[in-house]
């Protein structure tokens, strides 16, 4: 029951639009999900009570003391997609110690990538005393459609010595249409968004299933 933390700091990252169709993605290959909102501001939360029938759990933990727990509900399933919060250093710290995959939701912009920075000296610092847990990618998130990473996001990217999923989610308004419905891309017939979760949710199995988890 590997527990997955969607972090970064900055607001406007894609940080709970990553998590819920993840989160949904996962479910509807047949897995058990639980949804944890860990931030104060409750965005998961209100797109959860959007839908009475909405078939993700959610439970709201936004308390550092309160993440502690959540190993022992984690148990009970396949994944636990923890919704991180922004400018909380003690939320986040208390999230990196209990997760076993940490991904970075950024922006193509290479101030967003300098924005993580803090958090990934947090990540790198707690791998060196728990033998590299947690593991740790970026994800690039809003996206421009057709667009290629500029020479600076690749530079950026790379001084910053965690990897990248090679799926990036677009900027694309079925995101927020279906959000404001308490759904995801699933309830909707966008096949280009659809694809490109699912792309996503393959390479995020593969490194889970590499790193042992």
């Amino acid at each position: 029951m590997p527990i997955i933390s969607i972090l970064n700091p900055k607001g406007g990252s894609g940080k709970t639009t990553i998590t819920t169709n993840l989160a949904r993605s996962l479910h509807e290959r047949g897995h058990k999900v639980l949804i944890v909102d860990s931030d104060p501001q409750g965005s998961a939360r209100d797109w959860h009570a959007a839908n009475e029938e909405n078939p993700l759990p959610l439970v709201a933990l936004d308390r550092a003391n309160n993440v502690k727990s959540l190993p022992d509900v984690a148990a009970a399933y396949n994944f636990v997609m923890v919704d991180g919060a922004a400018k909380l250093e003690d939320m986040i710290a208390a999230s990196i110690k209990i997760t076993d995959f940490v991904f970075i939701p950024v922006t193509p912009s290479p101030y967003d990538l300098w924005a993580a920075s803090d958090l990934v000296e947090f990540i790198k610092a707690r791998q060196e005393v728990t033998d590299g847990k947690p593991a740790a990618r970026f994800i690039i998130s809003r996206a421009i459609a057709g667009t290629r990473l500029g020479d600076e996001i690749v530079t950026a990217l790379a001084e910053q010595g965690l990897g990248v999923f090679g799926t990036h989610i677009t900027q694309r308004q079925v995101y927020p249409q279906t959000a404001s419905e308490g759904g995801t891309v699933f309830d909707s017939k966008n096949a280009d968004a659809l694809a490109e979760v699912n792309a996503l949710t393959d390479e995020i199995l593969a490194f889970i299933d590499a790193e042992g988890a």
